[in-house]
């Protein structure tokens, strides 16, 4: 089985045995370039919901401190310039976040990207050689 073929050639089977094996690495390959996609998206997915809920948060707490802030007017003016620059740094804060997550959001890769361009030059490189 293991004997060359005349004429110095591999056989049938060792062709079609190498054959297959380069079926199984080809498949190897884009599976692990699917799962990286994947982690990629469930990465990206997990910061925008991150910025998204810092913004929430932010923003929140901006306006408790607005509305303290117009409660306090009335008192003595010292606390008034306190409570005017924490009101305006957390909603500062939570537009800054809204506008990274927007980015973010716009600027998203397209899904499968790598693994798509890579099976496009396969199909291409199999195609050029009939």
């Amino acid at each position: 089985m293991g004997e060359p073929a005349p004429g110095g050639g591999m056989g049938l089977f060792e062709s079609l045995k190498t054959f297959a094996g380069s079926l199984v690495a080809i498949a190897h390959t884009r599976l692990d370039l699917l799962a990286n996609d994947l982690e990629e998206e469930r990465d990206w997915l997990l910061s925008v919901l991150g910025l998204l809920l810092l913004a929430a948060f932010c923003l929140g707490l901006g306006l408790l401190l607005l509305v303290l802030l117009l409660v306090v007017a009335f008192w003595e003016s010292h606390r008034l310039l306190v409570l005017a620059g924490l009101a305006a740094l957390f909603l500062g804060s939570g537009a800054a976040a809204v506008g990274w997550a927007r980015h973010k959001l716009r600027t998203k890769p397209r899904l499968f990207a790598a693994s798509l361009g890579e099976l496009s030059k396969d199909r291409e490189r199999l195609m050029g050689r009939s």
